[in-house]
């Protein structure tokens, strides 16, 4: 399936414990593959909730009259380079877990039973969004519609009849 090399040594020149340790091993790999999963949760929930606040605080500074423009355009700002974070970050932790899953399905080549290789496989390799509609593309999206949010924002704050009037001599 994959070019990856999981083997330190053959069998033959380790212990008689050989099996018990392979899969020993493979238990812990897959668990913190799940541990990935939820620091990624973990991580779009610290996001979202930021980017909540950044649009709760320009809603709600839009209602009191004095608020200074330069304070959306900080926000806004602030808002859109913590989306491109966000999305950097999804975009790690895909990189992440497809490398996770490569090896896991190297391991499973040497296991009696290919587990998450024929659940990858009753999905379609991921290839048919009927049968499966990766979470990692949502996920991706979800930053760039916040990003949207703060640039709109970022436009219709921006004092643009003042920066385009010319001056009459």
């Amino acid at each position: 399936m994959s070019n990856i090399n999981i083997n330190s040594k053959p069998a033959s020149e380790y212990t008689d414990k050989f099996q018990d340790h392979a899969f020993e091993q493979y238990k812990i790999y897959l668990e913190m593959a799940d541990r990935i999963s939820s620091r990624r949760q973990s991580a779009n929930t610290f996001f979202l909730s930021i980017n909540t606040i950044l649009v709760t605080l320009a809603g709600y500074a839009k209602s009191a009259t004095n608020t200074d423009t330069f304070f959306y355009i900080i926000t806004s700002l602030a808002g859109v380079l913590i989306c491109y974070i966000w999305y950097r970050l999804v975009l790690s932790y895909k990189n992440l877990n497809s490398a996770k899953f490569k090896v896991v399905h190297a391991i499973e080549s040497d296991l009696p039973y290919k587990l998450f290789d024929a659940e990858w496989s009753a999905v379609g390799r991921g290839k048919n969004k009927k049968l499966y509609y990766p979470f990692t593309e949502l996920e991706m999206k979800i930053p760039w519609v916040f990003a949207s949010i703060h640039a709109l924002v970022l436009i219709y704050v921006i004092p643009w009849s003042k920066m385009f009037t010319c001056v009459q001599p």
